[in-house]
Order: C-alpha cells, then structure tokens, then sequence
C-alpha cells in the first residue's frame, strides 16, 4: 500500500545547496516509491546549535516502502554523502540531514523512529516548506500544521534567494 511520506532536508557544512540537490536526485530513484514536490529552499538559523545556517526544504514522496525500510533508505543516502553519526553531538553542523516526518497518518513511537517526527510542529525549518507543500495538512495526533506556524515566528527562515531548489 502506497503511503504519502514527508522528507526533511537540511545541510550546513560543504556545498549546501549542491547536497540537497544530491539527496532530492537519491530521493528520485528511491525502490517502491514515486518522488512527487520539493518545496522551495530555505536559508534558516541553527537553533539549539552553532555553525553557519541551513539550507531546509521538505520532499513529498508516495511510497509503499515501510516506515523502517524508509528511514534505512534515508540513512543510506545520507552515508552516501557524507554524513558520519558515530561521535557527533546530536546538534552538531552537518553534511546533510534526512528525517521522516510524516508518513500517512501513521503514529509512531519506538526507539529508532516517531511519527509524526518529535519536533517538527516546533521548527519553522520544516512547517514553512511542509505548508508549502500541503497547506491543509493534519499532522497525526496534533492537529492541523497551520496552526502551529504562529508559534515559530520568532525562528529566522528565508527563502532561498533566486530560482530555490
């Protein structure tokens, strides 16, 4: 059964956007899925953390993949560019950042994922592009995402300038 899924994109460290670029092009030739939008890039401030600012977008993806299968997949590309987790702060910079933050209406909790992701109704990084990409959506046991954007307002996001992704 296919299910719609939710990516987060960030990266603050080498080339970010070219990383992002790197990781929509895997998300494309992911087994079992269709890849459908890419919101717009974002430049955004760390928050809980030092180093330059992020470039944030979010992915849409049909999948039939389970959500653990998902979230391997996801860590795959991310290894494939150069993300190292073994001895890194939780909040430290980053080559590149792929987290499932939604997939259906599914609500999860377990050791190696949550669903929906724990903070994304906290980050403006990721309701902004979310809401870009599905204005109306619920998210699974909090309720509708537009809600929650006035309780990030005072989180600095930008859109990239130019063209975007």
């Amino acid at each position: 059964m296919k299910r719609r899924a939710y990516i987060g994109l960030g990266a603050n460290l080498g080339d970010p956007q070219a990383t992002l670029h790197a990781a929509v092009e895997a998300l494309k030739g992911l087994e079992r899925s269709q890849f459908v939008a890419l919101s717009p890039f974002y430049r955004t401030a760390p928050i809980d953390a030092e180093g330059p600012d992020y470039l944030n977008a979010v992915a849409c993806l049909d999948s039939e993949l389970e959500p653990f299968s998902l979230l391997l997949h996801l860590q795959d590309i991310e290894r494939m560019l150069g993300r190292r987790r073994r001895g890194v702060p939780r909040n430290a910079a980053r080559s590149i950042d792929l987290d499932l933050l939604l997939v259906g209406n599914l609500i999860l909790r377990s050791t190696p994922l949550t669903l929906p992701h724990p903070r994304l109704h906290e980050r403006a990084f990721v309701l902004r592009p979310l809401l870009d990409l599905a204005p109306q959506i619920v998210l699974p046991g909090l309720g509708p995402a537009a809600d929650f954007l006035p309780r990030v307002a005072n989180q600095r996001i930008e859109p990239l300038p130019g063209d975007g992704p």
